[in-house]
């Protein structure tokens, strides 16, 4: 029973964070931020703490925790259900992000796990290139059934911006 506990716990947080984080950080970060963009998606420095520290601007800590935020919300509850599982999905989480930023070779490549990842819907460091590449495709940060749906948010927010400045425009 403490096994399935667990496990419930590592997929709700790895579920509910991906959700939260793709929908109400990632995708509106490519309409409405900076940062990210200019970081993440940036080629020189993709790295948070990196680029905070080269520009002096600490406040770009910010932006890089919130795409962790939500995360760690769930955190207290999924506790409650599993210690053990809360931390082996926030460690999932981790190992995941380093995984998908791994540069692609044939030599890191293996055929099975992108089968299995596929299986499982499971975002894999070359979909998720894609989307370092061209930032209106391949959302969902861990797992890829949240692309079609971050797609139509990503429109949806365009034209809210679009209409909302709409006014603004001069000439």
């Amino acid at each position: 029973m403490e096994v399935i506990k667990a496990a419930l716990s590592a997929v709700l947080l790895l579920l509910i964070g991906d959700f939260i984080s793709t929908f109400f950080y990632h995708v509106p970060e490519h309409i409405f931020g900076k940062f990210h963009t200019l970081v993440h998606h940036g080629q020189k420095h993709r790295s948070f703490i990196y680029y905070a520290v080269i520009t002096r601007n600490p406040l770009v800590l910010i932006h890089g925790f919130l795409g962790v935020f939500p995360y760690l919300i769930f955190v207290p509850w999924l506790w409650q259900i599993s210690p053990g599982g809360t931390i082996l999905g926030l460690f999932l989480a981790e190992l995941h992000v380093l995984w998908r930023h791994i540069p692609i070779t044939e030599d890191n490549r293996s055929e099975i796990i992108e089968r299995l990842c596929n299986f499982l819907f499971i975002t894999t460091p070359e979909r998720h290139w894609l989307h370092h590449k061209n930032a209106n495709v391949a959302y969902g940060d861990i797992f890829t059934f949240y692309d079609r749906p971050a797609q139509k948010w990503l429109k949806f927010l365009r034209l809210l911006k679009r209409k909302k400045f709409a006014g603004f425009r001069v000439g």
